[in-house]
């Protein structure tokens, strides 16, 4: 990574969660913009363009999915790394499909990663040459 520090934009409802993440990407020398729920979080991105976003699915006003969505939808939006986090895996195949079809990085069950491989996804996403998005 370069010298200039990376923004991400962290978009979770658990204020535990919320400042656990937090603290340990500050640590790893991120800058961190924070959202606590998806209309929030959608509105910040738009605004703040952050090097990648992690982001919760079961959330007030807007859920993670309806976010991700929204957020494919701007010229913007549409290639930013999202790594989507979820205290539930995916019930349905609709639900998987629906993740899916709008490409995270990374999907995971918070339960199932430890912080320290997170932090790990995340240097290697940013590290990554960003892909332009295909038509």
């Amino acid at each position: 990574m370069d010298n200039q520090k990376k923004k991400i934009l962290i978009i979770e409802d658990e204020p535990p969660m919320l400042q656990i993440l937090t603290d340990r990407l500050i640590s790893s020398g991120f800058d961190i913009i924070q959202a606590r729920d998806g209309e929030e979080g959608l509105q910040l991105a738009l605004q703040n363009h952050p090097d990648l976003i992690l982001l919760d699915i079961l959330m007030p006003k807007m859920n993670g999915t309806a976010t991700i969505n929204k957020l494919r939808e701007d010229a913007w939006g549409k290639s930013v790394p999202v790594i989507m986090l979820t205290n539930v895996s995916p019930d349905t195949d609709a639900a998987l499909n629906e993740i899916v079809k709008n490409k995270p990085a990374y999907y995971f069950v918070k339960s199932d990663i430890e912080l320290d491989t997170l932090v790990e996804k995340i240097k290697e996403i940013l590290a990554a040459p960003q892909q332009p998005e295909s038509k």
